[in-house]
């Protein structure tokens, strides 16, 4: 095969995958157009809003459609969401509420991914706090969360639901139009006659396999959170009321008594050096001066006493 030919081969074989995504993209915008011009006359008057929210995982909508021969027929589009779930409760025993918890999990198919527990002192009491990150199944998501407010009183509780639907489906046409170019590649690497073209083949290739390969993935791991959702809940003891209860000073041992008294001398002497320390650049600062003013008063008053002393 001529290294001319095959290198042109290899570009149409690129505009043509080209032009595939492309037609994905804008089929699937045309597809959604053409349901929104039709939607006046077939949708339900709730709208598409309404229709998922009548599911109880909010999974799928439905809308009503006239056929030519009168009859309505329900159109089920099944919607892709990922379901996340945050909670935080106070509970009276932090031990037993987290094993209620992994119980909660597993008894619906879930499983606990992270854990975290700490224990906290204030006086002589201790209380302890932590978290658990829960995966579960989608379809059992609200349940779960019911079962886990349910462990003791509520501060807070917030769910989210992200529509993927869209994303999976680009990814699945990317997906087949990549397949499509890696079979042409394939068999222009079959053709190929020079060590030349079976490397350019092979560099395409590689590329568009890797392409492939990312995208799968993508793709996995999206389906990965579809199914299981993920529910994080901060489990936490009430925290011990401060002890208002103080000792008086002569129930205090002596021996106590004696080595306050000692380390209350030590700061003293060590307050009184740190005093000095501090005062004594303004004391040399004011002090020299003033003392040589003072002994040139008293050398002048001197001087003027002998002078009127009277001479025998």
């Amino acid at each position: 095969m001529d290294t001319r030919r095959l290198l042109l081969v290899v570009t149409v074989a690129g505009l043509v995958a080209l032009a595939g995504c492309s037609g994905a993209g804008t089929g699937g915008a045309g597809g959604g157009a053409d349901a929104g011009d039709d939607a006046p006359e077939t949708a339900s008057p709730e709208g598409d809003g309404a229709g998922a929210s009548n599911g109880d995982d909010g999974a799928t909508e439905s809308s009503d459609i006239a056929t030519e021969d009168g009859e309505t027929v329900t159109a089920v589009a099944e919607r892709r969401l990922i379901r996340t779930g945050d909670l935080r409760v106070t509970v009276d025993s932090f031990a037993e509420a987290d094993a209620e918890a992994r119980t909660v999990a597993e008894e619906y198919g879930g499983f606990v991914s992270e854990s975290t527990r700490e224990t906290h002192e204030r006086g002589d009491e201790e209380f302890t706090g932590g978290t658990l990150t829960l995966r579960v199944p989608s379809e059992e998501f609200d349940a779960v969360m019911a079962d886990l407010e349910a462990l003791g009183d509520v501060e807070r509780s917030t769910t989210e639901s992200r529509d993927v639907t869209d994303r999976i489906a680009d990814l699945e046409a990317r997906l087949e139009n990549k397949r499509a170019e890696r079979d042409r590649l394939r068999e222009l690497y079959e053709g190929a006659d020079t060590t030349e073209d079976v490397l350019a083949v092979q560099r395409e290739l590689a590329d568009v396999q890797e392409e492939i390969e990312r995208m799968e993935a993508e793709r996995a791991a999206l389906e990965e959170r579809v199914a299981l959702s993920t529910i994080r809940v901060e489990l936490r003891e009430e925290p011990p009321e401060p002890s208002a209860v103080s000792t008086a000073w002569y129930d205090t041992g002596v021996a106590t008594a004696f080595l306050e008294s000692v380390r209350g001398l030590g700061t003293l002497l060590r307050a009184v050096v740190v005093g000095t320390a501090y005062a004594l650049p303004y004391l040399l600062t004011a002090g020299v001066p003033l003392l040589g003013v003072g002994f040139a008063i008293r050398r002048r008053v001197r001087r003027s006493m002998a002078t009127s002393e009277p001479e025998d």
